[in-house]
């Protein structure tokens, strides 16, 4: 396996440095898919116009977003303000759906710091004009530890409806074997247990997932440099019990662009967001890339693995005197038929 993977690209000036001349998009651009699918914009979720501009008449059946938990427009901020952000951002996304629609939305709980913003958020939503329909937590196989304090090991997503859309039951069953028995009731005369009477030889996924990997290095979706990457299992099976066949769906925090796949690999549509070209330029690789060798994500490399070379030079070496001068690449030597 290959061992180069990008630092964080939040908090690596230098890298960024680097990167950002090869990004396609400057804020406010659009990418539209040559197949006629995607859209990709780099522009900010709380912008009503320029959100208005990017999705035009489209109206979408499930929208999945995964803000920053205490950033705006990467600046740490106060919880009042975050959640006066996210007001904006939730009534524009409501706005862009369907009369029957899926709202979900991935949010932590700090456990350090009163559980912001998870409950400030929730409150938020109240007055919005959308029903909570469940209360979701995805079990991490790979928590971080402490030595005074539960590990913790769970991620919070929050799911809302618009009107009555349809959930698709048989979408979500799992992997996991149906094998505890229980449950005895009298059938027909006859007392059956919970096997006998099962529909499927699997699980329903119910509102804790311990069935879904956290991402990490050694799996082929993984996109390093980004720093809080879904599962694609998590967000396929969220795609499948929420929408149809060609639905369009939306996300205006692209990041590692795995809404974007997963629609790609289930038959939608994705309109996506991301207010920095670094992560709207990772989104749209991913994507060429799936198509173009079937692969999820990059494993323990990167996305811009043809452009720049790591480990970086030590700093203050005749090498670092031009930001990413023994690095980066020429501008030409870019694949061809690139937009």
């Amino acid at each position: 396996m290959k061992n180069n993977p990008l630092p964080r690209l939040d908090t690596s000036s230098e890298i960024r440095e680097m990167i950002l001349p090869l990004c396609r998009l400057k804020p406010g651009e659009i990418w539209t898919d040559p197949a006629g699918k995607h859209k990709v914009a780099c522009i900010d979720a709380a912008d009503g116009g320029a959100i208005e501009s990017f999705m035009g008449r489209e109206r979408v059946r499930l929208a999945i977003h995964d803000p920053p938990y205490n950033q705006i427009a990467f600046q740490e901020r106060g919880v009042s303000e975050f959640i006066d952000w996210c007001r904006r951002w939730v009534e524009i996304s409501i706005e862009a759906m369907d009369h029957d629609g899926s709202f979900y939305v991935w949010l932590g709980a700090d456990q350090n710091d009163g559980f912001q913003p998870l409950p400030d958020f929730m409150l938020m939503m109240r007055g919005q004009p959308l029903k909570p329909r469940s209360f979701i937590t995805l079990r991490n196989q790979r928590g971080y530890g402490t030595q005074k304090n539960w590990m913790a090991v769970r991620q919070e997503l929050l799911y809302y409806v618009k009107g009555n859309p349809p959930f698709n039951v048989e979408a979500e069953y799992t992997d996991i074997p149906k094998i505890l028995r229980g449950y005895y009731k009298e059938v027909d005369g006859a007392l059956t247990e919970n096997l006998e009477r099962s529909k499927a030889d699997t699980i329903r996924a119910g509102n804790v997932w311990i069935d879904v990997q956290q991402v990490f290095y050694r799996m082929e979706e993984n996109v390093s440099g980004c720093y809080a990457q879904k599962p694609l299992k998590a967000l396929e099976r969220i795609i499948k019990a929420s929408s149809g066949a060609g639905d369009l769906v939306i996300d205006f925090f692209a990041h590692s662009g795995t809404t974007l796949i997963a629609a790609e690999r289930l038959g939608r549509r994705c309109y996506t967001t991301d207010i920095d070209p670094l992560y709207c330029e990772i989104a749209i690789r991913r994507l060429e890339q799936y198509r173009n060798t079937g692969r999820l994500g990059w494993q323990n490399g990167h996305p811009f693995e043809r452009e720049i070379t790591l480990p970086l030079p030590r700093a203050g070496t005749a090498e670092t005197k031009r930001p990413g001068a023994s690095a980066l690449r020429a501008a030409s030597k870019i694949d061809a038929g690139r937009d």
